[in-house]
């Protein structure tokens, strides 16, 4: 076999960054950060979100956005959205 051909796998703290929880799985991602967990120094990459956040997993109807994409289309498209109609008042003649 080849050396050098698979990445290194080693244990990594991910960051749950709405609800800090840390999980630690094998992982070969590549990381320049660091994390204490339970009294060890571990690889850490930070997740925006993860099944202790998310509304599926958690049964919470509140969605989570943390990058303000809901509150960016509202404000784009809310001065779009059609106006309703005056109704127009129709003016009978007397028939003669």
């Amino acid at each position: 076999m080849k050396e050098n051909t698979h990445p290194e796998y080693r244990d990594v703290c991910f960051v749950d960054m709405s609800s800090g929880k840390k999980y630690l799985c094998g992982s070969s991602v590549k990381t320049s950060q660091t994390v204490e967990y339970e009294g060890k120094t571990y690889p850490c990459v930070k997740v925006s979100i993860s099944s202790s956040s998310h509304p599926f997993f958690t049964g919470d109807s509140t969605f989570v956005d943390s990058e303000g994409r809901v509150d960016k289309f509202l404000k784009r498209y809310a001065a779009k959205a059609p106006q309703p109609k005056k109704e127009i008042e129709k003016v009978s003649k007397k028939s003669k």
